[in-house]
This record gives structure tokens, C-alpha cells and sequence, in this order.
């Protein structure tokens, strides 16, 4: 579902790699977890993915399409989870949900079935009809949260979702994932809830410094330790 092939991203005048020569794989009904520290290139990779951000070598493909050169088609089967909920403060909840739900041409009557349904989930019904200006952090990023889901992509890409949720957000969030992942959504995100990605993935990649350091099954890559310990231990070397 989605193929990183030797992707690199540079910046700057000196021409930096913030990401150097990136491959891997997530395959239908996969949870990939990408991890690594602050300035480790996981938002910049995450960026180019969904297609916010260009990039000089290699390519992205999503079921099989470039998202250089189909970007639209591509955006189609996407949603995106940012690590900030910046979005339009000036709008009601409801009227946000719609506005995306329109843009992916959503029938009216799902539209209404999956916004009730993760509104409720998610504890935000009652709070819909206010102005998203009026939201605190954890109510924005629910909002963002069910805009990705109503329109059930092929491909959930999330930076950091966990950020600002309450324990049973949270934990309505990852039992979601997991059955969307059932029905053949791949999702990739990354977290520094490193316990999160043990339990939750299938498959997860380590970066550092640009580089992919580690990628591979969970149970592969942490063998008879925790995650934990063995990114502390790559941190190291």
C-alpha cells in the first residue's frame, strides 16, 4: 500500500539531508510505527508522504502511484493526523466534519452515521455545534481524528496521535486503528509512546540522523527485550 523507495529530502543551502535514502514497505492491513528522536526526520518523511512537502531523490507510492506526479489521486485515499490540530478556528465542529466529508465526497447518509458514531466515541457530540475556536487541544485533535476517519482512507498517516488525548480517547483510538487495519487500511504513524508501537504494530522502523537505523517486525527487531531498551541501546552507538 505504501513503498518508500530511496527518498531523501534536503534543506537548507549547505543542502542538509534531513532524510537520507529511505526505503521501506507497509502493506495492506499493516499498523507501521516510526520512531526516533526530535529532529530525526519522522515529520519531514511524514510530510513528503502525505504530499505537503516536495523532495529531491527517490519516490513515494501509494497503492502503486506516485505522489509526485498523482498527487490528487493519491491525496484521495490518504488521511493525515498532524502532530498540531491547526485548523479552522472560525468554523463550528459540525460544519468542519461536513466540509471535509464533502471534499471526499462522502454520501449524506454515511456522513451522518460515522460522524455520529466517532462523535460519540470520541465524547465530542455535544460540543459539535460549538465554534472550533472555542476547543481546547485534546477536543481539536478529536475533531481532526474523526475527519480522518470519515471518509475511510486506504492509508492513515498520524504524527504523534496520542498528543493531548485522555486515556479513553486514547484507548478508543488505538481499538479503531486495529479495526481498520481488519479491513485492510494500512496505517502508519509515528509516536514516542514507545510502548504504544510494541503493543500496537506489526512493523516498525527506528531513524536516526536521516538514516534508517532498524526496520522489520516488532518481535524481529526487539527479540527477547522492549523496544525501549533497544532504541537506548541505538541511541548509543
Amino acid at each position: 500500500m505504501l513503498r518508500i523507495v530511496n527518498f531523501s529530502k534536503t534543506y537548507g543551502n549547505n543542502k542538509k539531508k534531513a532524510v537520507d535514502n529511505l526505503n521501506l514497505e507497509i502493506k495492506k492491513g499493516e499498523i507501521f510505527g516510526f520512531i526516533g528522536h526530535n529532529g530525526a526526520g519522522k515529520t519531514t518523511t511524514i510530510k513528503a508522504i502525505v504530499g505537503i512537502n516536495d523532495f529531491d531523490e527517490g519516490d513515494i507510492l501509494i497503492d502503486g502511484l506516485s505522489i509526485k506526479t498523482n498527487d490528487i489521486e493519491c491525496k484521495k485515499k490518504i488521511a493525515y493526523i498532524p502532530d498540531n490540530p491547526d485548523i479552522y478556528s472560525s468554523l463550528t465542529g459540525i460544519s468542519y466534519l461536513n466540509f471535509i466529508a464533502d471534499i471526499y465526497e462522502v454520501e449524506a447518509k454515511e456522513k451522518e452515521e460515522l460522524i455520529n458514531k466517532y462523535a460519540t466515541m470520541f465524547e465530542i457530540l455535544p460540543n459539535l455545534g460549538d465554534l472550533i475556536s472555542t476547543y481546547s487541544h485534546g477536543m481539536k485533535q478529536k475533531l481532526v481524528i474523526i475527519s480522518a476517519l470519515i471518509h475511510k482512507p486506504q492509508l492513515l498517516v498520524l504524527d504523534e496521535p496520542f498528543v493531548g488525548l485522555d486515556p479513553k480517547s486514547s484507548f478508543a483510538l488505538k481499538q479503531v486503528m486495529r479495526e481498520m487495519c481488519k479491513e485492510g487500511t494500512s496505517i502508519f504513524f509515528s509516536s514516542h509512546v514507545l510502548e504504544v508501537v510494541e503493543k500496537l504494530c506489526d512493523k516498525v522502523g527506528i531513524i536516526g540522523k536521516g538514516k534508517l537505523i532498524k526496520y522489520g517486525s516488532v518481535k524481529d527487531i526487539k527479540g527477547d527485550k522492549d523496544l525501549e531498551s533497544i532504541f537506548l541501546e541505538l541511541d548509543q552507538e
